[in-house]
C-alpha cells in the first residue's frame, strides 16, 4: 500500500479526472464537461484523488454546505475507483481519508447521491454506514430536456 497517496487535487489539474469521470457518465460532451469543471473548482468544491504512483486511480468530488436539518456537511459526488483497482479495500481507505478531511473542516455529516443503476456502489455505501432518507429528483430545465 506504500505506493498509494490521497490528496486534494489542485484546481489547475482538474481536467486530470476526466478519464475516470467518463466511467460514470459518458453522455456529457468533453467540452461541456471541461466548462463545468472549471466552474465547479471556483465554487464550494474540492476534488480528492487517489494515486498509485503517478496514476490517478480514484476520484471523489466534495461539495461543502450547511443544511438546516444536519448542520455543516459534505456531499460526495462522482466517486470512482479505476476498474482494475476495485475490490481491494481501496474504497474504504479512500473514504476514511475523506471523512477525516471533512471533520477537519468542521463537517458534521456526509451525504451523497448514487445512480440507481449502480447497485455495487449501494452496497459499499451501506457498509460505510449511509442510510437512505429520501429520493433525489432531477428536472432538466434546458430546452433540449436531455441529461448530460
Amino acid at each position: 500500500m506504500n505506493s498509494f497517496e490521497i490528496k486534494i487535487l489542485p484546481k489547475e489539474n482538474i481536467f486530470d479526472i476526466i478519464p475516470l469521470l467518463n466511467m460514470l457518465n459518458e453522455k456529457t460532451p468533453e467540452a461541456i464537461l471541461k466548462e463545468r469543471l472549471l466552474e465547479m473548482v471556483e465554487q464550494n468544491y474540492e476534488c480528492v484523488v487517489m494515486y498509485d504512483k503517478l496514476k490517478i486511480i480514484g476520484i471523489c468530488g466534495i461539495w461543502y454546505m450547511t443544511r438546516h436539518y444536519i448542520g455543516k456537511s459534505m456531499e460526495v459526488d462522482h466517486v470512482v475507483i479505476d476498474n482494475s483497482y476495485r475490490s481491494k479495500g481501496l474504497g474504504k481507505i479512500f473514504f476514511d481519508w475523506i471523512y477525516k478531511h471533512a471533520i477537519s473542516k468542521g463537517c458534521e455529516a456526509s451525504e451523497l447521491n448514487a445512480y440507481v443503476n449502480n447497485p455495487q456502489s449501494h452496497k459499499f455505501y451501506y457498509n460505510e454506514g449511509y442510510n437512505i432518507y429520501g429520493f433525489h429528483f432531477l428536472k432538466v430545465l434546458r430546452e433540449d430536456k436531455k441529461f448530460y
